[in-house]
């Protein structure tokens, strides 16, 4: 069982993705509306759905920033109905400290930031809240992060930065077993660095919390298997159990019934193998 403060999940457990962005790289402008976006919540969470994230600003490279009342536009009343209509939990994809606080508000229950409470003001309002947190590592900005990132050794360098914002976490006063913990596929990362850190899972479960690993029709997938982004769904769930065998305790998913009976497989063979 994964525990973070008073949530509960099974291990493996799968994040349904809402974007509620016209600019996402692969649902952007389907989910803009509460009320498509609410059926698509109720949908994921009949489809097995541990939780639901919820985001308003695409974090896709080359993205745009997203001014803080628009992102508070799109997300509180998507968040508010999902609350009104499911008992599934919800997470707010963000990284301002405004939004968090309303989306804790309005019934979010985790806040799931891609720049790890970096942003001014993120650790304490975080803190305050005392809400669990997914600390993901990014390198760079979305709009820059792809170009020609580097790294002497991208594993190592992730352990560190995840190791340092934990730290600064508990510090803050954040409870770290409120923390899970994201390698952050995708975000200034070559293919490359994306298949050793999949690879290379299991080097970070050294640093003692959950990982949650969100690779679902990414880039690399693309690349590996000459696909486009709506084709990828075959990859990603393959991509997603390749995880949890390698010791990933969520998934984050856009094709949420597939995922979730794939790692029913995966859990069942983990489960026989001790």
């Amino acid at each position: 069982m994964l525990e973070l403060g008073s949530l509960r999940f099974p291990v493996p457990s799968v994040m349904g993705i809402l974007n509620v962005t016209p600019d996402s790289f692969s649902d952007g402008g389907r989910f803009l509306d509460p009320v498509p976006a609410v059926r698509q919540a109720e949908r994921m969470a009949a489809d097995g759905a541990a939780i639901i994230d919820v985001g308003g600003e695409s974090t896709r490279p080359g993205a745009q920033d997203v001014g803080l009342q628009q992102e508070l536009d799109r997300v509180i009343p998507v968040i508010e109905a999902i609350r009104a209509n499911t008992d599934t939990p919800i997470s707010v994809d963000t990284s301002k400290p405004r939004v968090m606080r309303e989306a804790v508000a309005a019934g979010a229950a985790l806040i799931n930031d891609v720049r790890a409470l970096k942003a001014r003001g993120a650790l304490e309002a975080a803190a305050e809240l005392g809400v669990p947190v997914c600390l993901m590592h990014m390198a760079g900005e979305p709009r820059t992060m792809q170009s020609n990132p580097r790294y002497d050794d991208v594993v190592a360098e992730v352990c560190a930065f995840l190791e340092e914002r934990t730290r600064a976490c508990t510090e803050a006063g954040i409870d770290a077993s409120h923390l899970m913990l994201d390698p952050g596929f995708g975000f200034g990362k070559s293919r490359e660095h994306n298949v050793a850190l999949l690879a290379n899972l299991r080097q970070l479960q050294r640093l003692g919390r959950p990982l949650l690993v969100g690779i679902s029709r990414k880039r690399t997938l693309g690349d590996l298997t000459d696909r486009p982004v709506d084709q990828r769904m075959p990859a990603s769930v393959a991509a997603a159990v390749v995880a949890v065998l390698k010791g990933a305790a969520m998934v984050r998913a856009h094709d949420v019934r597939e995922t979730v009976d794939a790692l029913k497989i995966a859990a069942a063979v983990m489960e026989a193998g001790g």
